[in-house]
């Protein structure tokens, strides 16, 4: 398990243990941008580890999860997958296609990476952040109904909560206690958590309506539950947060939400990403925004830093650092 701390200012202690669904990696050859959805950035050794849903002739959705690493969080290089430029390949894990959504955590001295696919969470491990991340015994977490988009969280008194979209009625966000071989839930802990309720979350309205891409942390006995809301195709795809004193909620949703929308960055379809700190302990969101105005796909990878304002006990307002907003290059 990761315990990263951010600036004393906030006294934050964060557990990063890093967190659905179509892009193209270059959609022509002299374009430095990466397109890859629903990205996660691992940290460790002085090394930045990106990884994302794929979907197209360079980062294919159906065969498993490409890794390209910088030292700058500016530039990338890659991919640097032990698997011919993937860190899990299809074959080597669970699943045949629709592999979406990864997260990187360490836990027992092993890297563990927990994905969708087939819409099905599994957890494969390996011994390097470049993989190849492998079952032994090739499994999804057991489950009764669809699910996706995996946050495997480890509270300080030691439980592991597995964060996640179910499919019913919606995408809903349910967390679960995991069992310590992480390879099941414990059943009777299944709780939800979020739906998507208020305006902002069902801009369209929809009869399916979407809460997605679950990002948890702790400060202070105090749980910050960030997601996404409306579906990635509509243009007010954007996150939130919400705050409880328990990892099984009740959650409160902060007033001020979205956080982080195509108003405030100017750019449409801006969400499903994740957490993490940098080598100077700065708060970072990773996400994607849709190709252009005109269209979705490849979807595009970016980074906006966030700070966070309270004093020690009290509640923390999280917000976007003006002018931060950018688009990491492929070199």
């Amino acid at each position: 398990m990761r315990i990263l701390f951010l600036s004393p200012i906030f006294f934050f202690f964060l557990s990063l243990v890093c967190s659905g669904a179509h892009a193209t990696i270059g959609e022509e050859a002299e374009d430095p941008s990466l397109y890859l959805a629903d990205p996660t950035i691992f940290y460790a050794d002085g090394i930045y580890y990106l990884y994302g849903t794929g979907g197209g002739a360079h980062a294919n959705a159906d065969q498993g999860f490409l890794v390209y690493t910088s030292t700058d969080l500016k530039e990338w290089t890659g991919p640097h997958g032990a698997s011919d430029g993937y860190a899990l390949k299809k074959g080597d894990s669970f699943g045949t296609k629709g592999f979406w959504a990864p997260q990187i955590f360490t836990y027992n001295n092993k890297y563990y990476m927990a994905y969708t696919a087939d819409e099905f969470i599994a957890i494969a491990s390996s011994d390097s952040p470049l993989g190849p991340f492998r079952q032994e015994q090739i499994e999804k977490l057991p489950a009764t109904i669809r699910q996706i988009d995996p946050y495997v969280f480890f509270d300080t008194d030691g439980k592991i909560y597995l964060y996640h979209v179910r499919l019913t009625e919606g995408n809903r966000l349910f967390v679960a206690e995991l069992n310590p071989d992480l390879r099941s839930i414990k059943a009777e802990t299944l709780t939800e958590c979020i739906s998507a309720q208020e305006k902002w979350e069902n801009t369209q309205n929809v009869e399916w309506p979407v809460a997605e891409g679950p990002t948890i942390i702790k400060e202070d006995d105090r749980y910050y539950f960030f997601y996404s809301t409306n579906d990635f195709r509509n243009i007010d795809y954007a996150v939130g947060y919400a705050i409880a004193d328990s990892p099984y909620g009740p959650w409160k949703k902060y007033a001020g939400n979205p956080i982080i929308d195509r108003h405030l960055l100017g750019f449409n379809g801006t969400g499903h990403g994740d957490l993490f700190c940098d080598k100077d302990n700065q708060l970072h969101y990773v996400l994607h925004t849709h190709y252009s105005n005109e269209k979705v796909s490849p979807r595009r990878t970016a980074l906006v830093t966030l700070e966070a304002s309270g004093k020690k006990g009290e509640t923390l307002v999280f917000k976007v650092v003006p002018g931060t907003f950018s688009f990491p290059s492929l070199k």
